[in-house]
């Protein structure tokens, strides 16, 4: 682990914001680690005054803003462990610093996850995607992003690395509210683990946005299994719609043992009142945000019979 170092860093757009906001982080120290175990104890020696940074798509823009203020900065992006794509038996392990564009054109995901390659494209712009890691947007868990549904859809686990060991959550459990998950304070996301898709499962993904690149209105992806004609096994998640990925877990059951047809498909889509409960705000209100939920599990789940 290098020495401790004092920054301050200071922004472009150095100067007052209406309402007295400045755009300049406070002073703070910094440590590069190159292990697990450095990070984690350059954590505890900072007395979890510290956050981690990768590639601070997220986290930069809060400090500047002192939305985060830690006296330490953690950078793991030297971290070789935590980088990496392999199949681990019916698992396909990805390190958690793998960068946003390696999602769209890696072979093991591309073969394996074949979801997450679908939805990389959604995932803001090429100059972000190129910076930015899974690790970090799962972590951070906004519910507007894509990387948090994706993983919930393909009934993904997280492999946390702490002081007393290494632990994995199922992300059904991970993500608990607005910007909070399973984390612990000094505990570190360091691979996601997604089981690899199966002969019989097809899948789909899209969302509503304004412009290409935007912040979803609302998205979708889906992912079903299928014994003949029948539905055997399906995860269904929405983002953009609460303060988390949501499964929808009635419109779900509304398919299983069933053919896939118009009648089972209109089902599902009505009983998303039973499952999301979207906010109003001031871009969209709550009812018609339900009603673009409905017609893009519609549009899905009509690819994932091959129909359209």
């Amino acid at each position: 682990m290098h020495g401790w170092i004092n920054y301050q860093m200071v922004t472009n757009l150095d100067g007052d914001l209406e309402g007295g906001l400045r755009l300049k982080a406070r002073a703070f120290n910094y440590v590069r680690a190159t292990t697990v175990a450095d990070a984690l104890g350059a954590f505890t020696a900072a007395s979890d005054d510290a956050s981690y940074i990768a590639g601070g798509q997220s986290l930069v823009p809060a400090l500047a803003m002192r939305l985060q203020a830690p006296s330490v900065l953690i950078d793991i992006s030297h971290i070789e462990s935590m980088r990496g794509i392999s199949l681990d038996g019916d698992w396909l392990r990805i390190g958690a610093l793998t960068r946003h564009f390696e999602t769209l054109s890696d072979p093991l995901i591309r073969r394996h996850a074949p979801l997450l390659s679908e939805a990389a494209p959604y995932v803001a712009h090429p100059a972000i995607r190129n910076k930015g890691t899974l690790g970090g947007s799962v972590a951070l868990a906004d519910p507007a992003s894509e990387f948090p549904a994706i993983m919930l859809a393909l009934g993904a686990e997280m492999e946390i690395a702490g002081p007393s060991g290494t632990r994995r959550v199922p992300a059904d459990e991970f993500f608990v509210d607005l910007y909070q998950t399973a984390l612990e304070s000094g505990e570190l996301l360091v691979a996601l683990r997604v089981p690899v898709v199966k002969a019989n499962q097809r899948w789909a993904f899209d969302e509503l946005s304004r412009r290409r690149g935007d912040y979803a209105i609302v998205g979708a992806g889906v992912i079903a299994a299928f014994n003949g004609a029948k539905v055997s096994d399906t995860r269904i998640v929405f983002l953009s719609v609460g303060p988390t990925p949501v499964r929808a877990r009635a419109a779900e059951a509304a398919m299983l043992g069933h053919e896939l047809n118009g009648g089972v498909i209109q089902q599902a889509q009505a009983l998303l009142e039973q499952d999301l409960d979207p906010p109003d705000d001031k871009h969209l209100t709550a009812s018609m945000r339900m009603h673009l939920a409905r017609v893009l599990l519609g549009r899905l789940l009509y690819r994932v019979t091959g129909a359209a």
